[in-house]
């Protein structure tokens, strides 16, 4: 959209504030509002600075200023606003002599990982389309201190509720029996309707949404497929939309990834494939499972590097409390047709040669999109630049095979030490084209180790049941 439309669309709307939101290297956005009088050319060629060093994850103090530069194709009406705002969504630029590219914004990775496609395979895009699921509560506390800690989670919808409910009218999911549940169970339906409307209006096509195995309230939304790069900025809005709508609802949206014990985790799962101006290029009547040689390549990258991939794709301790068997978690290191045990699943139900994708499993909603889509990527072009052969896809349960079978089988790693780990020893892949800096690998690993022991010195409430008395 050009500086023109922006401002008759500014006008039309009545417009009275510029949002400008920024990601940081985590994955959160941080916003900055501007006076709509500053809708001019100076906003897209000079930004807006601010201080980079209180951004997690981005520069030090002592050169802590950076400039937010937003990108006009990304605008759109922010309806969470009371006065009328345009939002647009920024890059983080580094302030020199003139204003450069900065190698710990996570839009510049995403935007760099596209552009490599492009020069080792030309003509060809990465598309992208994730299944957002996440939970939905009616009361949400939680709290850490020197003496205390808890948390304390409450859904309308759960059995859990039965006993102290004062509607009496029943109608409660029973434990993990939510999936595809019509009302009244599904009490969020509207809920989830409103919020796809208004994804909808900014630009984001709905594939569908529904509930989830969950019966405490958990949900998901699914998106149609776009290029790898608008579908992370894609991302960042589902997410900002699902929390806003259900915040101004009363409830308490969240997209981690495992906050309730014994009941499924939320993931993010990624389905992916390289399109030429005629649909996939993974698309092969007579392949394996219908794929096609690059297609088969591509996977056997992602297989390769899935461990360190994690580390991207699940960045938190709290990922691998989802990553478990027995709940549909991918646990296993291989890829299959429709089996929801293996990390990378082709869709047994799928139709379209235009369309022929595979999906990444274990990902979850903790993952910056911008990193954990580049990584996805840039392990695949590794595949298919080396030819990786992933052998034949593996069709069994992995949840019921016998200890010696599933010993011959990759797992993934079962923390978030152990994907850091893997990512220290397997990153050559990522450097290519200059798309993931060493720079930004030294920093997200010293934060995410940070994460890890923070969590380590932290006692648990179980803990106090299983040791408190020995």
């Amino acid at each position: 959209m050009s500086l023109v439309k922006l401002q008759q669309l500014a006008k039309k709307r009545s417009v009275e504030f510029v949002d400008l939101k920024i990601s940081d290297l985590p994955g959160l956005w941080h916003h900055i509002t501007v006076p709509v009088s500053s809708l001019n050319r100076n906003l897209f060629s000079s930004g807006v600075g601010v201080d980079g060093s209180s951004l997690p994850g981005f520069s030090a103090i002592e050169r802590g200023d950076m400039i937010a530069l937003p990108e006009a194709t990304t605008a759109f009406m922010d309806p969470f606003f009371e006065r009328p705002t345009l939002s647009m969504i920024c890059d983080i630029k580094d302030v020199g002599e003139k204003i450069m590219p900065y190698s710990r914004n996570p839009r510049r990775v995403a935007r760099d990982a596209e552009k490599y496609l492009s020069k080792i395979k030309p003509g060809l895009r990465s598309i992208v389309g994730p299944e957002f699921e996440f939970y939905v509560f009616d009361k949400v506390n939680f709290f850490q201190g020197p003496e205390r800690a808890f948390y304390f989670l409450d859904s309308k919808e759960a059995e859990w509720t039965s006993e102290q409910d004062d509607e009496n009218l029943g109608y409660k999911i029973p434990y993990k029996k939510g999936y595809h549940v019509a009302p009244p169970m599904d009490r969020t339906f509207n809920l989830r309707s409103q919020i796809c409307a208004m994804l909808t209006e900014v630009g984001v096509d709905i594939k569908y949404h529904h509930h989830e195995v969950g019966g405490g309230g958990q949900h998901e939304i699914e998106t149609t497929f776009v290029p790898m790069m608008k579908m992370a900025d894609q991302s960042m809005l589902v997410k900002y939309f699902v929390k806003n709508q259900c915040f101004r609802e009363g409830k308490s949206a969240t997209f981690m990834p495992k906050p309730l014990f014994n009941e499924p985790g939320s993931g993010l799962h990624v389905h992916q494939y390289l399109a030429d101006k005629n649909g996939s290029v993974f698309f092969d009547k007579k392949g394996p499972a219908n794929f096609s040689k690059i297609g088969l390549h591509y996977i056997g990258g992602v297989l390769k590097h899935v461990d360190s991939i994690l580390a991207f794709s699940n960045p938190s301790t709290n990922s691998f409390k989802r990553l478990v068997p027995g709940f549909e978690a991918p646990v296993a290191g291989t890829y299959s047709v429709g089996n929801r045990t293996a990390c990378i699943r082709i869709p047994g139900y799928q139709r379209n040669p235009k369309t022929m994708r595979f999906e990444f499993r274990p990902g979850d909603g903790t993952m910056n999109p911008y990193l954990g889509f580049a990584a996805m990527l840039m392990a695949g072009i590794d595949g298919i630049k080396n030819k990786i052969d992933p052998g034949l896809p593996l069709d069994k349960n992995l949840d019921e095979l016998p200890p010696d079978e599933l010993s011959q089988i990759p797992q993934l790693p079962t923390s978030l030490n152990k994907a850091l780990n893997a990512l220290e020893s397997d990153y050559d892949y990522l450097m290519p084209g200059g798309v993931f800096t060493e720079d930004l690998l030294a920093n997200w690993t010293k934060i995410k180790r940070a994460e890890v022991g923070e969590i380590r010195v932290r006692p648990t409430p179980y803990e106090f049941q299983l040791y408190y008395d020995i």
